[in-house]
């Protein structure tokens, strides 16, 4: 981050190397393409190294821009009416084992994207980022521009749901 700060080229760099992997798995869980998500993490480097200052909270920014970022793109498609179906489970994750093992993870994935999909959306945007990004309920909350109490009551309510109806297929939680 001083680097950063310093305009140095090495902060450029130390940016990608540090942020680029999870950026981009982010912006792809928004966007549902890697093309899409792949060009919209350039442009969000572009846009940190064009800042004059940066935050002291610079990863809760930097997906707080991500997140902008994403949902405007989201909003474009939306008024050209291009919309564009998420990567099936079976696309997302390469097959490592046999046709069975695979067969019997998708099948699990899809009733875990299922559970998640029937939570609200401010539910499902609290999880992911808190589970998948790994941002701490601070972070989240600047992030989405709520109060930390309200991220700590859609965890709570998002996992008591999702335990709820992980119940209810017989799935152990």
């Amino acid at each position: 981050m001083v680097r950063l700060r310093a305009a140095d080229p090495l902060g450029v760099q130390a940016l990608h190397e540090l942020y680029r992997d999870a950026l981009l798995r982010f912006c792809w869980g928004y966007l549902g393409s890697m093309e899409e998500a792949e060009d919209a993490v350039q442009e969000i480097f572009c846009k940190v190294i064009a800042v004059r200052e940066v935050p002291e909270f610079f990863r809760a920014w930097l997906y707080k821009i991500a997140r902008n970022h994403c949902l405007n793109v989201l909003r474009e498609k939306a008024a050209r009416k291009d919309h564009r179906r998420m990567p099936a489970a079976s696309q997302v994750f390469e097959a490592i084992t046999g046709h069975l093992t695979r067969l019997a993870r998708d099948e699990m994935q899809a009733k875990v994207i299922a559970l998640v999909q029937s939570l609200p959306e401010g539910h499902r945007e609290v999880l992911r980022l808190r589970y998948v990004e790994d941002l701490s309920r601070a972070e989240i909350a600047e992030v989405l521009e709520i109060t930390e109490t309200l991220v700590k009551s859609r965890l709570f309510e998002g996992l008591k749901r999702l335990r709820e109806y992980a119940a209810d297929l017989g799935e152990p939680a």
